[in-house]
């Protein structure tokens, strides 16, 4: 007779942006866009700072630093329209989508998205990966007070699961997500992307190449 092994999570919640879509190069590339249109220069050094963090709090920093007379919400508006336009041209998914999310659903665990981007940002992706029916939560920094590293976001997307922090396992590719999900008393399995490879991941509880191997460590 078979013996079953017992489940330690109920509920798996993904960050989206470098986990479940290769984003991460687009959103530095709209970013450099709408500060050259104010002509500041926008580095790839400077870029690894917000990786996690919202449009907004990224602004509200590139403002005062570059001392702009435009508003962060001005700014954060024009890059989200950017990013929506390209979104409505497709996305390329990372290597495990829709494969694991299908199969972790069919599992029978709870799946939640936890992100800094905007709602409808979010939205559009999760509609552009055809992957919106398998998330039963769609949870922004922005509805939250504060953003990644701040567990805000990860301990409201599992209270929308009726799930216990500690029985909610999260997925991130930055090390500003990997504390706020620790902060948030959830285990982490990080799995960095191209941008993110060189982040400091130590306290994650697991580390993978790729989405494809998360089912063989839950």
């Amino acid at each position: 007779m078979a013996i079953r092994r017992t489940r330690a999570y109920d509920a798996v919640i993904f960050d989206m942006d470098g986990v479940l879509v290769d984003s991460e190069p687009l959103h530095y590339e709209t970013t450099v866009r709408v500060l050259a249109d104010l002509g500041v220069p926008f580095t790839a050094r400077e870029n690894d700072e917000f990786v996690g963090c919202t449009d907004l709090a990224m602004f509200e920093r590139l403002v005062a630093r570059h001392r702009l007379s435009v508003s962060p919400e001005d700014l954060a508006a024009r890059r989200v329209a950017l990013m929506l336009e390209r979104v409505a041209g497709g996305m390329p998914a990372m290597p495990g989508v829709p494969d694991v999310p299908h199969r972790l659903a069919a599992d029978g665990y709870r799946l939640a998205i936890a992100s800094s981007a905007t709602p409808a940002l979010i939205r559009a992706v999760v509609r552009a990966l055809d992957v919106a029916s398998l998330f039963t939560v769609l949870a922004s920094s922005e509805e939250v007070p504060r953003g990644k590293p701040a567990p805000d976001v990860f301990v409201e997307a599992a209270r929308r699961l009726s799930v216990a922090p500690a029985r909610c396992v999260v997925v991130e590719d930055s090390r500003n997500g990997l504390l706020a999900a620790k902060a948030a008393g959830m285990a982490c399995v990080a799995i960095p992307c191209a941008t993110t490879r060189h982040h400091d991941f130590r306290e994650a509880d697991w580390r993978l190449q790729s989405l494809t191997e998360l089912p063989s460590v839950l």
